[in-house]
């Protein structure tokens, strides 16, 4: 059907050299939808060589058997082509230069091993042209060799890739090439190209009527006016491309095509632009998150707990509306920072300053699993209420020497505490510490009476029950509640053998907050059992994960308590659970090879 609706035209010469000898040979087929044009030049100086024809009958017959022009055609060709060079009878080993031409009447490929040449000539250009595969046109590639000298170079025929080569056999083959009506191919061996140049060919093709066989004697003719001297064979074949194949259902294929594509493709349209918009705005958030992320922190070292409170929270929402467990749980442990900061803050205004203490010193428990974000900060709030708390305690130690009539060690203690208020800017504990210092000096007698051996012991006991809550105080501070209690008990007993009612009650105050410190502490410890017990029996059952588990959360309420020996006493368990996890994994695993 293409055949017939098309028009191409072939003609050809081919002439044997002045020992009558060519080794030239032409041969196409023409099929209905597909054509085939071999054009062969054979290397060899046998009298009888058959390279040549062997090549192109065996490339002609293997595109006959599955007519196509496809690559795959192309290098079937090829091989074809070699592979009966190879296995020909002969005296020598044959070889020979092929150019394959294959069209479907509207394109056509080439494929191409030695130095043939193709052109193809539109509107009296050339549009196309092939290359030689040898040593000449290389150094023609990398200039070392004008391109009109290429017919007189030595290495012209010097080819890498040819008919014959058992091995390493790789031809050349072109992409598709579309044709147009009044395009002409020219298919020609050495034996013209070396003695007609490529602008006296160019021109005959230019001045070329309808008639292939017009144009090739033409050519033929210019070439033995030329008589130059050695004329070999020489072999010329054109193809005259009247009129091209057109396909009359190419129109209604491509609306069908269309009906089907165009609303696939606004589907896809649509859906892109969709998934594109949720991505940009998946991305956005994701932007939005990190950004918040990355302001808590920086608002934190800032020491803004309010605006990282705000950042925290906006970010955590992001967090969770894009399911990032991860970042849930990092912002999840800054925003419980902030939270402790932030209540312990509230303390401090509030002026309860022993309470204040506490929430720092949980902030910087926190502190821990938020990158220990704001320890400066926390480190200094705790120095400063510790600082608060030591005015008073001056202040109230000063009061109970100044009732004990020891009123240098008052004055001591008030102007000690003044001081200490100052470098802190504590202005209200400053004031407490004047107004304490003036009542003393108002109280104080111009001389004071010796005082008896009854007294003496007083003032000591006093002192001593001062000592002793100062201690107390100091150990309560560093939570060390045992000996707390052990000073607030010696203090109380102090006060009530003094029979100072009054100290002794405030002794017995904290003595019981110390007691229920240690009554927390001593639940807290029998949980850290409870989580050990319950890691064991997990460690027993091979279930190492659990155990390291319970591991884990019996090591956490040990260092909260601040027993590092249990601390290091669980960490080696662990170590232990993992060797014994790592010998278990192993001996479990299958053998290999």
């Amino acid at each position: 059907m293409r055949k017939q609706n098309s028009e191409f035209q072939t003609a050809f010469t081919s002439e044997a050299d002045h020992d009558l000898k060519n080794t030239d040979y032409f041969g196409f087929v023409e099929l209905d939808d597909f054509a085939c044009y071999v054009i062969a030049d054979g290397i060899d100086d046998q009298m009888d060589a058959m390279s040549a024809r062997l090549a192109v009958a065996a490339a002609v017959s293997t595109f006959s058997e599955s007519p196509s022009m496809s690559k795959r055609t192309m290098r079937a060709c090829l091989h074809a082509a070699n592979k009966a060079l190879l296995e020909a009878r002969s005296r020598m080993k044959l070889k020979a230069s092929i150019l394959v031409v294959l069209t479907n009447y509207v394109k056509l490929r080439y494929g191409q091993a030695g130095n043939i040449r193709l052109r193809l000539y539109r509107n009296g250009f050339v549009r196309l042209e092939s290359t030689d595969q040898s040593l000449t046109a290389d150094l023609v590639r990398e200039e070392r060799v004008e391109p009109d000298r290429v017919s007189e170079h030595e290495e012209r025929n010097n080819l890498y890739a040819y008919l014959g080569q058992s091995r390493e056999f790789h031809p050349f083959i072109s992409k598709k090439i579309r044709l147009m009506n009044t395009d002409a191919v020219a298919l020609y061996t050495r034996g013209i190209w070396e003695h007609i140049d490529e602008g006296e060919l160019k021109d005959a093709f230019e001045d070329a009527s309808n008639e292939p066989q017009e144009l090739v004697d033409n050519v033929e003719e210019l070439l033995l006016s030329k008589q130059p001297e050695g004329l070999g064979k020489y072999t010329l074949a054109v193809l005259f491309i009247n009129k091209v194949f057109t396909d009359p259902n190419k129109k209604r294929r491509i609306r069908r095509i269309l009906m089907m594509v165009i609303p696939i493709l606004i589907i896809l349209t649509v859906l892109t632009v969709i998934m594109a918009l949720r991505y940009n705005r998946k991305l956005e958030k994701r932007e939005q998150m990190e950004l918040g992320y990355t302001d808590t922190i920086e608002y934190i070292q800032a020491d803004n707990y309010i605006r990282a409170q705000e950042c925290c929270q906006k970010a955590q929402t992001l967090a969770e509306e894009l399911k990032d467990l991860s970042m849930q749980k990092e912002l999840g442990n800054y925003q419980k920072l902030i939270e402790t900061v932030l209540a312990a803050e509230e303390q401090l205004e509030q002026k309860k300053y022993a309470e204040a203490q506490e929430g720092y010193k949980q902030a910087s428990d926190r502190s821990r699993y938020a990158d220990h974000a704001g320890m400066e900060y926390i480190n200094n709030r705790l120095a400063l209420t510790a600082d608060y708390l030591s005015v008073y305690d001056l202040i109230s130690l000063g009061d109970t020497l100044a009732l004990n009539l020891q009123y240098d060690k008052a004055e001591s203690k008030y102007l000690e505490a003044k001081a200490l208020a100052g470098r802190i800017y504590f202005d209200e504990g400053r004031t407490s510490a004047m107004d304490a210092l003036e009542k003393l000096y108002e109280d104080q007698k111009e001389e004071k009476e010796a005082e008896n051996e009854e007294i003496k012991a007083q003032l000591a006991q006093q002192e001593a029950g001062v000592n002793y809550i100062t201690k107390g105080d100091e150990a309560f501070a560093q939570g060390d509640y045992d000996s707390a209690r052990v000073y607030y008990a010696s203090a109380k007993q102090t006060y009530s053998d003094m029979g100072d009612g009054i100290q002794a009650e405030a002794a017995e105050e904290k003595l019981n907050a110390t007691d229920k410190k240690i009554e927390q502490s001593d639940t807290k410890k029998q949980e850290a059992e409870g989580y050990t017990k319950q890691a064991q029996t997990a460690a027993d059952a091979l279930d190492y994960v659990t155990a390291k588990k319970y591991y884990l959360l019996a090591r956490d309420v040990y260092a909260s308590l601040k027993m590092e020996d249990k601390v290091d006493e669980i960490t080696r368990k662990m170590d232990a659970l993992d060797i014994k996890a790592g010998l278990d994994g192993a001996s479990q695993a299958p053998p290999q090879g």
